[in-house]
């Protein structure tokens, strides 16, 4: 199914975030004269997401109150799940539907073997059969492609830049040493602040690609692209009439929904986890139009 060079562009965003990282805990260094901060904010960091990452796929059901669903109670869903899944060649995963309004649908688990798609009865409703089979199609292949091992990576390396930009906050205003031993205490603030900053911006890029690449592989496993272009603009305005609020919980596992789940609201749309409808769909027409030539 891959065939967009996935690792080599995941490579080279690792290398820019790890790069930060890296420059980050220089600046620390030059500041305190001592590397031991830089492990301990990095085990807590790698502790935390190995945590969410081996749980994910309750973590985020819990966050959508979701609850499994048999193949009597959706017999459309299951019956679609289990002919995208036979044809790929992947182990089938568990279905769970979610009592919410808001039109969207994710797929968490740490791999295809402990994986699930859950779907809310918003969007459920909202599409037919063929357009829920090409977001269903869209669910998978973020399960086979494995972006949440993808995310997770990016969300440890992440975290651990914020929490070190953190603690250089605070070493800038109340480190020791003397004047000529400290660095500037307006760079390191500084460095404090857009660290983080530039961590998020590295972390959006690699969950926008995960899902442009998602959509083009979901439409090869459908071999209907023109599918999922219908749903995504459909979902579109459902999740502008029926966004969820901003919770916390929900706000962890929005990056795994096929659409934006809260509402667009000026620069907001800056720092969305997810790439701009209209080029999701233009991308998915010209793959249409390519397919039918």
């Amino acid at each position: 199914m891959h065939h967009h060079y996935n690792g080599l562009k995941t490579a080279v965003l690792f290398a820019a975030i790890i790069g930060l990282l890296l420059a980050v805990g220089g600046t620390i260094a030059a500041a305190t004269g001592n590397a031991i901060f830089i492990w301990v904010f990095a085990l807590i960091g790698v502790g935390t997401t190995a945590y969410g990452y081996w749980n994910s796929d309750k973590l985020a059901i819990r966050a959508m109150h979701a609850s499994p669903v048999t193949e009597a109670q959706q017999p459309a869903m299951h019956r679609i799940v289990r002919e995208l899944s036979t044809a790929a060649g992947k182990p089938m995963p568990r279905l769970y539907v979610s009592p919410t309004d808001a039109p969207n649908a994710f797929a968490t688990g740490r791999n295809p073997e402990h994986a699930a798609v859950c779907c809310t009865e918003g969007i459920l409703r909202l599409l037919d059969e063929r357009e829920l089979r090409g977001v269903l199609g869209h669910e998978l292949m973020h399960v086979y492609n494995r972006d949440i091992l993808t995310s997770s990576v990016a969300a440890a390396v992440a975290g651990v830049i914020s929490a070190v930009g953190q603690f250089l906050a605070f070493t800038s205003i109340f480190g020791g040493g003397s004047d000529e031993e400290r660095p500037n205490p307006l760079a390191m603030i500084a460095m404090a602040l857009l660290a983080p900053f530039a961590a998020m911006v590295i972390q959006l890029a690699i969950s926008r690609t995960r899902e442009y690449d998602a959509d083009e592989d979901g439409a090869r496993l459908t071999g209907d692209p023109l599918a999922l272009a219908s749903a995504l603009r459909k979902l579109e305005l459902g999740t502008q009439r029926a966004p969820l609020p901003p919770t916390p919980q929900l706000q962890n596992a929005s990056h795994l929904m096929i659409a934006n789940p809260f509402r667009a609201q000026d620069l907001s749309r800056l720092f969305a986890t997810h790439p701009p409808m209209a080029d999701r769909i233009a991308r998915l027409e010209a793959a249409a139009h390519q397919q039918s030539r």
